[in-house]
């Protein structure tokens, strides 16, 4: 299949992610925006005050671009895994491996799906910050870089859940269990350096910990990380998921099944 017809199937899967999205954005656009308000009157307004300040911020100005990273995963996961294992229970994509499109047009696809989604939410939810708090970006290009590798990183986890997913219930088991409990421990609500040294060191397991400070890095300029190291974590993960989507799609498992 040669390039121009790759990038027109490219598009053709971007485009239907798109029109998904948009058609049913009460279900996949509004929830998280008022979910996130929530946090940010319950956290910010109410308890943040009591609080004072973290990390040398007011608390409301700490926890929005944890917040905003936390729409954003969140969002760019559900799209995936939603729109693939849907594609997958209704085998339409049987359609999509029997057809010249290859296997990392289908994963890209998807992907780019899932990453506009969850920038579309993550644009929304700092709209939203703004009524609260005064939010200033002062690293614009670490900031946009870390949002959307940090997207790709959780719609590639996304298509590999959707893969092994056998029903709708299995879909919900990973964001229910696993990416909830990994985010509110990632550092969005409190700085680690406020943990005594060993929960400091069983946080910094969590690779959403990363994330979360180099996107507060990138608007804030205060991090508990090295902005290099999370670099590096976010961009191996990349890499390794990608890969690993890529050989599971092309053995066929749990599609082939």
């Amino acid at each position: 299949m040669n390039f121009s017809l790759n990038m027109t199937a490219l598009y053709t899967i971007i485009r239907k992610e798109i029109i998904r999205v948009l058609r049913i954005w009460i279900q996949t656009i509004l929830p998280p925006v008022i979910t996130m308000s929530l946090y940010f009157i319950i956290f910010g307004s109410l308890i943040g005050s009591r609080i004072g300040k973290m990390g040398g911020y007011d608390y409301m100005q700490y926890i929005a671009p944890g917040l905003i990273m936390m729409s954003v995963i969140t969002n760019s996961y559900g799209n995936v895994v939603s729109s693939f294992f849907g594609a997958k229970y209704g085998r339409h994509i049987e359609e999509m491996i029997i057809s010249p499109m290859s296997s990392a047009i289908i994963i890209i696809g998807h992907v780019a799906g899932g990453v506009l989604r969850g920038l579309l939410v993550g644009m929304l939810v700092t709209i939203v910050a703004l009524g609260f708090t005064d939010l200033q970006v002062k690293y614009p290009l670490i900031t946009f870089s870390i949002v959307v590798l940090t997207s790709v990183v959780f719609s590639l986890a996304g298509f590999i859940n959707a893969l092994f997913a056998k029903n709708f219930d299995d879909i919900a088991i990973v964001p229910t269990f696993i990416l909830a409990p990994l985010t509110y421990l990632g550092g969005v609500f409190y700085s680690i350096s406020l943990l005594p040294e060993f929960w400091q060191t069983v946080s910094k397991a969590n690779p959403i910990l990363y994330m979360v400070n180099a996107f507060r890095f990138g608007m804030l300029g205060s991090s508990d990380i090295s902005i290099t190291y999370a670099y590096s974590i976010i961009i191996f993960f990349v890499f390794f998921l990608f890969i690993l989507s890529f050989l599971l799609f092309n053995r066929g498992v749990g599609i082939r099944e």
